[in-house]
């Protein structure tokens, strides 16, 4: 080829097919294109994607939009267009093996021609799939959320099952929690009497529902009293007031705590096969209250105030509830008393201990209980 033969003569006017032109521009648009006839909504001319995603239209060249497009309304598409707005439509259409969703508008051709309207399909598959990924993240994420919130709150209730409200506030702020003595505190312990030969007597599951529901009926009077379950070691059940709150009452609180427990066991003996008794010891003293333990949390109280009140428990008698003369004098004037006489405590010499009768107001509210 020679250099002269390769050169472009640009001053020949250029011969186009226009028809054929329109005709590639209206195909390689990529969008599904059709003029459709407004007054019957034939297809007048479509495009090869519209053909494609219409395999309808291979038997009829002009079928109705409607009958190609199964989410067309013609009724919505009329009272669209006479109201000045495109109608749009989504459908769901297979042309393949795979279907596809094709977001569609309803508008009047643009052009000299005002008798017919123009189809614009899109493929908006992809943004469908895109949406429906990030609704069901969405719905996931929301499904976590609300598992961890259930899992948070029931170790919650363990922890506060193990230690006052208060402390495991301090505990979950900062992770660590600071002993506190208390000057000013009571303490209630209780024991079951028989309970070791009940164990090997009694079928344990009865005996452990057993359980359980009284200790739930003492959670339910300490909780009246704003006293504080500490803990429980097998039968034993352990009972404070006046930490980690002060409370100027506590001494008073913790014995109206153990006449409600001891009345709760003799109403609940009166329609129970089995016969529970009870020997309660309480003290007011100086306590030091801590978690302990680092694999295991456990809240417990240290110090004289819970030594004398476990030295007071074995001496009471069944349905009983002792105190020495310390926490005597705090309340011998709103409870009757009967009065013991000395005893050696181990650890803390000789002392006078007395045993809690009542109150008028457990005699008048529960006649017939002592």
């Amino acid at each position: 080829m020679t250099e002269s033969a390769d050169r472009r003569d640009t001053s020949t006017p250029i011969a186009m097919d226009m028809d054929r032109f329109r005709s590639m521009l209206f195909d390689s648009v990529g969008v599904g294109l059709a003029v459709v006839d407004p007054d019957r909504f034939r297809v007048l001319m479509h495009n090869a994607q519209f053909r494609d995603w219409c395999p309808g239209l291979a038997g009829d060249a002009h079928a109705a939009v409607y009958d190609l497009l199964g989410g067309f309304d013609p009724e919505a598409a009329r009272q669209a267009l006479d109201g000045g707005v495109s109608y749009r439509f989504e459908v769901q259409v297979k042309p393949k093996r795979r279907p596809i969703t094709l977001a569609c508008e309803l508008t009047p051709a643009m052009g000299d021609d005002h008798d017919a309207l123009l189809l614009q399909c899109q493929n908006i598959s992809k943004i469908k799939e895109l949406e429906y990924m990030i609704e069901s993240y969405s719905k996931l994420i929301e499904r976590q959320n609300r598992d961890l919130k259930k899992e948070k709150e029931r170790v919650e209730r363990i922890l506060l099952n193990i230690m006052p409200e208060s402390v495991y506030a301090e505990w979950k702020e900062f992770g660590v929690t600071v002993p506190q003595r208390f000057d000013e505190a009571s303490v209630l312990m209780l024991d079951f009497v028989g309970f070791t030969d009940m164990t090997v007597s009694r079928e344990p599951t009865k005996l452990i529902s057993e359980l359980n529901d009284i200790f739930t009926g003492f959670d339910r009077i300490v909780e009246q009293f704003g006293c504080e379950r500490l803990k429980t070691m097998g039968d034993a059940y352990v009972a404070v007031s006046g930490m980690p709150e002060t409370n100027p009452d506590h001494a008073r609180n913790i014995a109206e705590v153990a006449l409600r427990m001891v009345r709760f066991l003799k109403r609940r003996n009166r329609t129970s096969e089995e016969q529970w008794q009870c020997r309660i010891g309480i003290n007011s003293g100086p306590v030091i209250g801590s978690i302990v333990g680092v694999q295991k949390y456990v809240y417990d109280i240290f110090g004289p105030g819970m030594n004398l009140a476990a030295r007071m428990e074995p001496l009471c008698g069944p349905m009983e509830i002792v105190l020495c003369e310390d926490m005597h004098r705090l309340i011998e004037n709103e409870f009757r008393f009967s009065d013991l006489g000395e005893h050696a405590i181990q650890g803390f010499g000789r002392k006078r201990i007395y045993r809690l009768e009542g109150t008028d107001d457990i005699a008048n509210d529960f006649p017939g209980l002592p």
